[in-house]
């Protein structure tokens, strides 16, 4: 009788651990959906080729291309440890491709303290030449400009002081300055974005919108009669999309 018992504590005991093995162990697939907006007005590329938009300056513009990069996507734990799903993502809103992000990388299912992505790449990653499908796609930054790769094109047309309809492209790479050519300074200008704490207890996607009116704003009014083209090499324009980039993502919702 007393054996029986103790074979019966001992079943118990090996179930329970293996089913406290299965949440410890248990992980999830994660992806990432990016939707854009001008403040709060949905846009997709059935809009884009019409002046429709007016930024915070007052010019009405149009949205012909739109494509910016996303890396490191990374789940931070409250101890700080961090897991980095692998792989970047060329959004391409143009031609409504990569607008969905999965990564081959599970995340164990619990908290997380924070969730966060960087627009653009780090100077680890951002490296000339390093990336097939990025040289391909023409995202690669001049060498006189310090090489590596572009963080953002966004491009369209406005209407300027003299009612004129103008090109303006704002592209977003790493600031540099490369008055001396032979010795070119620069000031980082990829963004963290951070999305906050959430749980995941199984498979999960991220909805992430851009409200690319903010681009224009904030903190920087920007005018585009000054500011339509050439930003490349521009350090301080360069800095100001940095600065205005901070507000420009929000996390929408979590969803299975």
């Amino acid at each position: 009788m007393k054996k029986s018992i103790i074979v019966y504590i001992l079943i118990i005991i090996i179930i329970a651990c293996q089913s406290d093995n299965q949440i410890t162990n248990s992980e999830a697939a994660i992806s990432f959906n990016f939707s854009h907006n001008w403040d709060g007005t949905l846009v997709t590329n059935t809009d884009f080729n019409k002046i429709q938009y007016t930024n915070a300056h007052g010019e009405s513009l149009s949205i012909e291309k739109l494509r910016y990069l996303i890396s490191k996507i990374t789940f931070h734990k409250s101890n700080g440890e961090k897991i980095v799903l692998e792989g970047y993502n060329l959004v391409d809103v143009t031609n409504e491709s990569n607008l969905s992000f999965s990564s081959n990388t599970l995340i164990p299912t619990g908290n997380y303290s924070n969730v966060s992505f960087l627009f653009g790449f780090n100077n680890e990653a951002n490296i000339s030449g390093a990336y097939p499908d990025l040289n391909s796609a023409s995202w690669n930054v001049p060498e006189m400009l310090g090489g590596g790769y572009h963080y953002m094109q966004l491009e369209g047309k406005y209407i300027n002081t003299l009612s004129e309809e103008i090109g303006y492209a704002c592209h977003a790479i790493r600031a540099v300055d490369n008055s001396d050519p032979n010795h070119l300074v620069f000031q980082d200008t990829f963004i963290e974005v951070n999305l906050g704490s959430v749980t995941i207890s199984n498979d999960s996607s991220f909805n992430i919108s851009m409200n690319i009116a903010e681009w224009f704003k904030n903190p920087n009014l920007w005018d585009l009669n000054t500011l339509y083209n050439a930003l490349m090499p521009n350090f301080n324009a360069q800095v100001k999309l940095y600065e205005n980039g901070q507000d420009v993502f929000s996390l929408e919702s979590v969803s299975p």
